[in-house]
């Protein structure tokens, strides 16, 4: 069992632009950084108002403020947290966390994108620094194999306290969109599965190819992401040269002591150009039969997972709708008392891939994927998060994201397909949330 010497303290700076100045230093970084808290992203509820468009209160269940979360370096690798014995060193006390990157189909015969490759196949990393956003500030903590030596941490606090204000930088770029030809291919085959009993839902994914006009760095999209107009959680994985960011609107589970919460998010519609058409799109998709069998999928599988784990389960029978800057789904909360022995990570395992991911039944949905995507996923469609060596953490599914060298990199996205989907639409609403990583591109004014 290693031994890990964790020494942690207030942070007296920005916690971004502590990072932005830090990260010149490690070539592996990590971030799990949620913009608003569980649940604070949707609305609110405006049914009471005479509006059938029904909405999530802003506050709902929410027992956790925003997650966020920044590491640099790599201490330690390992496979279970619980194989770890932490020593706290330090005038505060934070357990140290642990990140977690994994792949959609880690089984997958076929080769990644040659940027995927890159990435080693981890399961949990301790990095040497790690910020911390808390209610009462952030934190500094620094992770070793032996005693944290003072001077260590006093110079990582200096260059931190001597940071200056983070910018946004607009990065120009051309993209190389994939073939509609080779995408009605696809969609033919999956309906074609469909109605021969095969799976009831399939999750296809487009990819498409971004080469900047300027050379960029994963801090610059990870800026742009956090302080740009994109809803969700943002997240970044960087391994020498290469890195897979996104911002994911979609948690896959999290555990705060004995409290357990998920979330179901399948069908899509857009945001309006005014208030009044985006609550007619809303309204149209919570009345809509097609993407309401497609959610359904979703709601019992992630119940079934939940009610093997945990007690106390409490799923709403209707979904309601989440808004974010380019798209609106329906979303069905859950909320649960976990079971004695149940880890986080356990949990996201059984959870990956969700139906509103691979499709259902999920292994036969996974097969067919296999035939049927000219590639593989890589972390696309994966979980992305992080475990505290006290048991605490969170998984959210990674999406709306793209894995990039400074010069070029793949976008990618997907939609549920099943009986009655319309092929131009479902490459519609993929073209939709394409604009979410997209908008890591956008800081300053053109």
């Amino acid at each position: 069992m290693p031994k890990i010497y964790t020494y942690t303290e207030p942070l007296q700076a920005d916690m971004v632009d502590a990072f932005c100045v830090l990260q010149k230093e490690f070539t592996d970084q990590f971030v799990y950084y949620e913009k608003s808290g569980s649940g604070q992203e949707v609305g609110v509820d405006v049914e009471a108002q005479g509006d059938s468009r029904r909405e999530s209160p802003a506050d709902a269940h929410t027992f956790c403020s925003p997650t966020r979360l920044m590491g640099l370096g790599r201490c330690i690798a390992v496979r279970d947290a619980d194989d770890i014995e932490a020593v706290y060193e330090g005038p505060t006390h934070a357990a140290p966390v642990l990140f977690s990157f994994n792949r959609f189909d880690a089984a997958n015969p076929q080769p990644a994108d040659e940027l995927f490759q890159a990435f080693p196949k981890l399961s949990l990393l301790l990095p040497e620094v790690v910020l911390i956003d808390t209610a009462e500030g952030p934190l500094l903590q620094v992770n070793s194999l032996g005693p944290v030596y003072a001077g260590r941490v006093e110079r990582f606090a200096r260059r931190a306290r001597q940071s200056k204000p983070r910018e946004r930088e607009t990065i120009p770029y051309t993209i190389e969109m994939d073939s509609r030809t080779a995408w009605e291919s696809e969609v033919s085959a999956a309906l074609a599965a469909i109605d021969a009993g095969r799976v009831s839902k399939v999750v296809l994914s487009r990819r498409v190819k971004l080469t900047a006009k300027k050379v960029f760095s994963s801090k610059d999209l990870l800026v742009n992401l956090i302080d740009g107009p994109s809803k969700g959680t943002v997240f970044l994985y960087r391994y020498g040269d290469v890195f897979f960011c996104g911002c994911t609107p979609e948690l896959l589970v999290r555990k705060h002591g004995l409290d357990v919460e998920s979330e179901c998010l399948a069908g899509t519609t857009g945001v309006g150009a005014t208030e009044a058409e985006t609550a007619r799109l809303a309204d149209a998709l919570l009345h809509d039969e097609k993407n309401r069998r497609e959610h359904a999928f979703v709601v019992d599988f992630v119940r079934s997972v939940i009610e093997r784990n945990c007690h106390a389960v409490h799923i709403p029978a209707a979904p309601v709708i989440k808004r974010l800057q380019h798209v609106q789904h329906l979303h069905t909360p859950v909320h649960a008392k976990v079971m004695e022995g149940r880890s986080v990570e356990n949990l996201a395992g059984q959870l990956m891939p969700t139906p509103a991911l691979a499709g259902m039944p999920v292994g036969e949905s996974l097969m067919l994927l296999r035939e049927t995507e000219p590639y593989n996923r890589g972390f696309f469609g994966g979980s992305v998060g992080y475990r505290t060596a006290d048991g605490d953490g969170a998984y959210s599914v990674a999406i709306r994201c793209g894995v990039f060298d400074g010069e070029m990199g793949w976008l990618y996205a997907g939609c549920g397909i099943v009986a009655g989907s319309d092929v131009a639409s479902e490459y519609d609403e993929i073209d939709m949330k394409l604009q979410t990583i997209l908008s890591a591109f956008e800081g300053k004014e053109r």
